[in-house]
């Protein structure tokens, strides 16, 4: 796992062990990063479900104003601070929170990365938190990656692009 693109680029990250842990592929990240290329210059970044901070990371390599990360996992909280330590930003912060709880706690974000443990709901959960709340700016993007399609709505948001990359899809929100 690596920064693909930025100030950053080639950076390696620090990985979890065992297969618990799930990070975005590189092919995908790219991806997902050529689709959003005009949206993360100057734009403050939320990563939910942050792991290791690869998402998040790669958003302030291309010049991302701010990140925050959320996760509730210490071990993931100490691989992203691993990471953290080797950039020379500091436009970044870090909480260890329920991702309810970071939701109802911090501002808006032009883009916000919810990549939740695949067999939760909790991405879903937070779409709807999203679309009830105030997180996302006039022209924000949430974007959703799990390994199956997105099937239902979210009162507040539209679907407007899904992606497919193998066994992930990447489902892209805006407000409705």
């Amino acid at each position: 796992m690596r920064v693909i693109a930025g100030k950053y680029r080639g950076l390696n990250l620090a990985e979890f062990k065992g297969r618990d842990i799930r990070p975005t592929a590189d092919r995908v990240k790219e991806s997902l990063f050529n689709i959003l290329s005009a949206q993360v210059a100057g734009a403050r970044v939320l990563d939910l479900f942050c792991g290791s901070g690869n998402l998040g990371i790669e958003a302030i390599s291309r010049g991302a104003e701010f990140a925050h990360f959320n996760d509730i996992s210490k071990d993931s909280i100490a691989v992203l601070n691993k990471n953290l330590s080797r950039l020379k930003d500091t436009n970044y912060s870090v909480t260890a929170l329920d991702y309810s709880v970071c939701l109802a706690r911090t501002g808006k974000f032009g883009i916000i990365f919810i990549d939740p443990p695949y067999a939760a709901e909790h991405g879903v959960n937070a779409l709807k938190i999203i679309a009830q709340g105030n997180n996302l700016t006039e022209d924000g993007i949430a974007v959703f990656e799990r390994d199956r399609s997105f099937d239902g709505e979210i009162s507040g948001l539209e679907m407007y692009d899904e992606r497919k990359y193998g066994k992930t899809y990447l489902s892209f929100f805006r407000r409705a």
